[in-house]
């Protein structure tokens, strides 16, 4: 029934299987990719006529995560999948980008890309799988894709490449790169390092294009049995004549334009030339319009690009290496945790930094369970940026990329969460726009972050690069305007410190780039990256040692886990009146590691101490403060360090004779308490009066130490005689008589050991002495 075809090869130690022919097979393209246990099916569906009128490629990719493939029911209140998570978001961008280039100039049928999980097993990461399952997908669908593309994972741990590295490896490692190519050149490449240098990430990325190599044989391989058979492709008309015309009518006004460097002007000029070309072809039919508009932006495209190749000038009169003037301005704003005004050029960005406690962390629910991210970086792009009118709401694809871009930039430099236990989001707002608005955000939040005292290692600079590629000829260029990233053949970003690259990202808008541009473009990217960091320093040049007054304060104390439940209490008593007494946030995890939070250093200090009165032992002759909670005939109980209560006998309250307790202290008074003595059972003794009641110090003991009563001599008593015989005269005169008989009592055994004091119902409550102050 089913003509199922299957190819399957050893890759990176594991076994990757291509099938199709068995599900979705009224698609027109669909695989299933295995690694390991891990599986995805991505089916490719293509339009088969243009809606009239379109001059684009309606290209969509939708990625998603069935929680089904891992055993698990999704949480929340729906329990199904729902919109696209961030993590969705960023893998569709990751299959979009290296496949959209390479389809014909000209094709505009409406392609839909559909891959989704259907086994995780928590191991093999679905991400690759799914951009090699779309890739094997579009090959077999007949749609005119001039691929294959192969893509590789590659990890580093400072000796070696790790050819799809598992999350663990990663963690531990110094590199989580992906890439995407051809069999001829690199179209993409994602990045996040740690501080690694240009040679090693050039060499990351030439690693994975060779791994990705087995893969594109593989889906070849498939294709040879399984491929549909192409799509047959209208030949345009040929369009030099009409091109030439518009050179004719408006080429003098649009290299006019592009002489001038202010953005506005620019655009007006150029607004105006494309306005006059509409005008003059009018009476031609709506395609034909269309086909010319398309054609002004070519002769744009050729004039920018001779310019550049030909004369090394660009559109703002720059040469291929400068950078933008930049003006960079740290606390922007007041109230702002961290804040920072960074702007080049025509591109501006308003970061903040805000901190938070382990409360406000971000918490995800993906194939992996629940886990919480303590660092989040935002991006926004307004409209107004960019001069326009539009839609202002949710971020779409395009934010959550950059701002992801530049999350991957920042967090190889920020503290551990033990070292710096904040949760911390940076937020960028794009004001102006013109070109490399993820590389500001970058720059601004690397600043709003040392602004709010977040010690991060080094400060980070990003720079986009571009390429102008002809034949041979090629150009670099560094910090490239929006214009120059349209009309060019790359976008390549990248990120980093001083002492390496953080991140890096490119696109390649051709056929694939050679490892000869790469390295020239990677050595352009430091001098750039170098220059803006000096520039970044006159405005901070290091980490503030202060918070802001506005932010938490967190403080992390350590107890033994035997603690633990001694702090929370029984249902959690003990702990919420210690929020609910003191005002700080307590939050205690199963290490007995305890961070106390608060904006009031006072009401950390308050909750440190409760806490610490809870955990810690008295020490003998140690001074504390403490609190009389009951009042008894022979002195009080007083309670000290929190949770530990002891006896101040009525003789231990002042120096002089006390009479009454209750004349002396109130339940609930302050005072100030001397450990005198803690018994093998716990029990401890307290002393007042040796300890100034005003300022906590400890005052000499004047009262003498008391001697042993002197009894004289006695003398030889005698025998007592018969105690049943005459025991004399009264003492009022009278005959007492002799004693009464009491028999024989027998053997009555050991008398009860008596305690000094019983309590209300008579029963002995074993109070032992040296409480109640008896010799």
């Amino acid at each position: 029934m089913f003509d199922k075809k299957t190819v399957s090869i050893e890759w990176g130690g594991k076994t990757l299987t291509l099938e199709t022919g068995k599900v979705a097979r009224q698609a027109d393209g669909a695989v299933i990719a295995t690694l390991g246990e891990t599986v995805v099916l991505c089916a490719v569906t293509a339009a088969k006529t243009v809606k009239e009128g379109q001059d684009f490629f309606p290209l969509t990719v939708h990625y998603q995560e069935k929680f089904s493939a891992a055993g698990r029911i999704p949480g929340g209140f729906f329990k199904r999948e729902r919109g696209a998570t961030e993590k969705e978001t960023l893998v569709s961008r990751l299959i979009d980008r290296p496949i959209r280039p390479l389809f014909p100039e000209g094709f505009y049928n409406e392609i839909n890309c559909i891959a989704q999980v259907l086994s995780y097993d928590g191991e093999n990461e679905p991400d690759i799988l799914a951009m090699i399952a779309a890739s094997a997908a579009m090959t077999l669908s007949g749609v005119p894709f001039m691929g294959p593309i192969g893509a590789a994972r590659v990890g580093y741990d400072g000796s070696d490449y790790i050819l799809n590295p598992t999350d663990e490896q990663v963690e531990a490692g110094l590199l989580d790169l992906v890439v995407a190519a051809t069999h001829d050149a690199v179209m993409m490449v994602e990045s996040e390092a740690k501080e690694l240098s240009e040679e090693v990430m050039l060499g990351a990325v030439m690693f994975a294009h060779k791994a990705s190599q087995d893969v594109i044989k593989a889906i070849i391989k498939l294709a040879e049995q399984a491929a549909k058979e192409p799509w047959e492709l209208k030949q345009g008309d040929d369009q030099a004549a009409v091109k030439a015309e518009l050179k004719k009518l408006v080429g003098k006004d649009i290299e006019a334009a592009y002489k001038l460097t202010n953005k506005s002007e620019r655009s007006n000029a150029l607004n105006e030339a494309r306005a006059k070309a509409k005008a003059a072809m009018a009476e031609k039919t709506p395609q034909e319009q269309l086909v010319a508009a398309k054609l002004v932006k070519k002769l744009e495209a050729d004039i920018v690009r001779t310019a550049i190749l030909k004369e090394g000038r660009r559109i703002d009169g720059r040469d291929t290496k400068t950078v933008r003037p930049i003006e960079a301005e740290v606390h922007f704003l007041p109230r702002a945790h961290g804040s920072a005004l960074f702007t080049r050029g025509e591109t501006q960005t308003i970061a903040t930094t805000t901190l938070g406690t382990k409360d406000a962390e971000q918490m995800i629910d993906g194939l992996d369970g629940l886990s919480y991210q303590h660092f989040m970086l935002h991006y926004n792009f307004p409209p107004y940026s960019v001069g326009e009118v539009g839609r202002f709401g949710a971020p779409g694809r395009r934010e959550v990329g950059h701002g992801k871009l530049a999350w991957r930039a920042l967090h190889p430099v920020l503290p551990t969460k033990e070292e710096f236990p904040y949760t911390i989001r940076v937020t960028s707002d794009i004001t102006e726009s013109n070109g490399s608005s993820s590389m500001a955000t970058v720059c601004g939040g690397s600043l709003s972050l040392m602004d709010a005292g977040v010690p991060i290692k080094r400060p980070v600079s990003g720079i986009a690069m571009g390429l102008i590629l002809e034949g041979k000829d090629f150009a670099v260029l560094s910090d490239i305007l929006g214009d120059e990233d349209h009309l060019g053949d790359m976008d390549f970003k990248v990120a980093g410190t001083s002492e390496g690259i953080t991140s890096l990202q490119m696109d390649i808008k051709i056929a694939g780039i050679t490892e000869e541009i790469m390295k020239v473009a990677l050595a352009q990217a430091k001098d750039g990256r170098a220059h803006i960091l000096g520039e970044m320093a006159k405005a901070l040049g290091e980490t503030r040692t202060e918070l802001s007054a506005h932010a938490p304060r967190i403080e992390t104390m350590q107890i033994d886990k035997s603690k633990i439940r001694d702090v929370i209490g029984t249902g959690g008593k003990v702990i919420r009146e210690i929020v609910a007494t003191t005002g700080a946030k307590v939050d205690i995890d199963d290490e007995g590691v305890i961070k106390i939070s608060s904006s009031d250093v006072a009401q950390i200090e308050a909750a440190m101490n409760w806490i610490k009165g809870i955990v810690e032992e008295p020490e003998v002759g140690k001074i504390y403060n403490g609190k009389v909670v009951n009042l008894v005939d022979f002195g009080a109980f007083v309670n000290f360090m929190g949770g530990k209560d002891g006896l101040v006998h009525v003789s231990e309250i002042k120096n002089e004779r006390v009479e009454k307790v209750s004349d002396a202290l109130k339940e609930g008074q302050e005072v100030k308490v001397k450990v005198l003595e803690i018994d093998p059972r716990g029990k401890v003794r307290l002393s007042m009066r040796v300890v100034d009641q005003e300022t906590g110090a400890e005052l000499e003991d004047t009262r003498p130490a008391r001697e042993p009563r002197e009894r004289g001599e006695r003398g030889d008593r005698g025998p007592r005689g018969d105690r049943g015989g005459d025991r004399g005269p009264r003492r009022d005169g009278g005959d007492r008589g002799p004693r009464r008989d009491r028999g024989d009592r027998g053997d009555r055994g050991p008398r009860r050991e008596r305690s000094e004091s019983k309590d209300e119902g008579g029963e002995d409550i074993g109070l032992p002495a040296f409480l109640t102050g008896e010799d």
